[in-house]
């Protein structure tokens, strides 16, 4: 296939090692959320691939609507192959009582029920997002892919993120510079419990920023408590009293009683600080 926009040497040969990889898979259900990643996978594989993959994405209580309306629609417009399923990690006691190995149970749930889902349907592969960058953050999800035996294309490949956007842009795809979107439960403080009502708080906070005309954000819950994370380069236009004040009844209005705007700014992963070092140490360990 011919790239839209020319892409150095390096990059071209680490597309071609991945389309490559792919089509020596045959048959593969993609773990598909709609992010960066995780679409541009689904959309090698359907290249790679055609008919002979599945994206499937978990439309759970920690998806948002826009995020799972977004996934959707994405796949419908490059015609991808896409099964929507339901899992039920919220119901279980390790995952909702939100310690360091939350992620593992939630990616832990998702594996299971696409292998179980995959198997009567021809499927015995499973590949989802992970890219090379991603081998060196702390993802407790990464230690569940490796339990099922769940393929990493991307990171195989050698791509980074700053390649995968790149080629998702050489290749006019819309989701190249779509910003991170963790699940809903990455923004509840360690030690909260992850409810529904949480969750659906959380969202609603977030469908205000939104709705104000922000881009990249997070609504962190501590309780009675929001922290408001915006990227610095749209932090400035949060940075007045009417902009205060109009976030600040919005989501006071969802049952918060204090609502803080982070003067950091957004950061991925930021929740981790609040994790004991030993603990985030010990969890790595049990990844490997």
């Amino acid at each position: 296939m011919t790239l839209n926009t020319q892409v150095s040497p390096e990059l071209e040969r680490k597309r071609q090692a991945l389309d490559s990889q792919l089509r020596g898979l045959r048959r593969v259900m993609v773990a598909y959320s709609g992010g960066t990643d995780s679409a541009y996978l689904a959309y090698a594989a359907y290249r790679a691939l055609g008919a002979e993959m599945l994206a499937v994405i978990a439309d759970s209580p920690s998806l948002s609507r826009a995020h799972l309306r977004d996934a959707v629609e994405f796949a419908e417009s490059a015609g991808i192959p896409l099964k929507v399923i339901d899992t039920n990690e919220l119901d279980n006691p390790d995952y909702a009582k939100n310690d360091s190995s939350r992620c593992f149970h939630c990616k832990d749930e998702l594996f299971k029920v696409m292998t179980a889902m995959g198997g009567p349907l021809g499927y015995s592969t499973v590949a989802y997002g992970m890219n090379l960058d991603d081998l060196g953050d702390f993802r407790p999800g990464q230690r569940a892919a490796a339990q099922h035996s769940v393929l990493a294309p991307l990171a195989e490949a050698g791509l980074t993120k700053e390649d995968i956007r790149a080629l998702a842009r050489a290749e006019g795809l819309r989701i190249w510079d779509k910003p991170a979107s963790a699940c809903l439960s990455s923004r509840v403080a360690y030690g909260l419990p992850v409810t529904r009502e949480t969750l659906e708080s959380v969202e609603k906070a977030e469908d205000v920023l939104s709705a104000m005309g922000f881009r990249q954000f997070r609504v962190r819950h501590h309780g009675e408590l929001v922290r408001i994370e915006i990227a610095r380069d749209e932090l400035t236009r949060m940075l007045s009293l009417s902009m205060f004040e109009e976030a600040s009844a919005a989501i006071k209005r969802l049952g918060y009683k204090y609502v803080t705007l982070d003067l950091e700014g957004y950061r991925s992963g930021s929740m981790n600080a609040l994790l004991p070092v030993l603990e985030i140490g010990v969890a790595s360990e049990r990844m490997k």
